[in-house]
């Protein structure tokens, strides 16, 4: 198994609920490791070209919107099969379906306040990762 490297934000309904203490509890207790980690709010711009790849989607301007109502805490997560690992700590999509003991079953209020984000590929996270924290910045 690979060491890797992921990209996590808690979005902007679970700090506002005060919960990054419980998210990045589950986070290390899968046996992840924080590399990086702020607390920043999103600017328009800044939400605007983390989620380019959605830009054409009829949710693209209520996401951004979201993702810039008040602060997120970002991170790049490691440890072994980072990005898998972090997906499957974070539950599914829909908190409703997300598995008992996950982020987004525990945090999550509905598809689009799901209390966290996720790499899904390497060169997604190699690419979220680079967006937020330049390379200098994580040992």
């Amino acid at each position: 198994m690979a060491t890797e490297r992921t990209l996590s934000i808690i979005k902007p309904d679970a700090v506002e609920k005060n919960h990054i203490g419980g998210v990045v509890a589950l986070i290390e207790g899968a046996g992840l490791k924080v590399k990086a980690m702020r607390m920043t709010q999103l600017t328009k711009a800044q939400a605007q070209g983390f989620y380019a790849v959605h830009k054409e989607r009829p949710f693209f301007g209520e996401l951004v919107d979201f993702m810039t109502r008040s602060p997120v805490v970002i991170m790049c997560l490691e440890g072994e099969n980072a990005i898998a690992r972090y997906r499957d700590v974070m539950g599914a999509t829909d908190p409703k379906k997300a598995a008992e003991g996950t982020i987004r079953k525990q945090f999550g209020s509905n598809i689009g306040e799901n209390a966290s984000h996720g790499s899904d590929a390497k060169e997604t996270a190699a690419f979220e990762i680079g967006y937020f924290f330049p390379g200098f910045e994580i040992g």
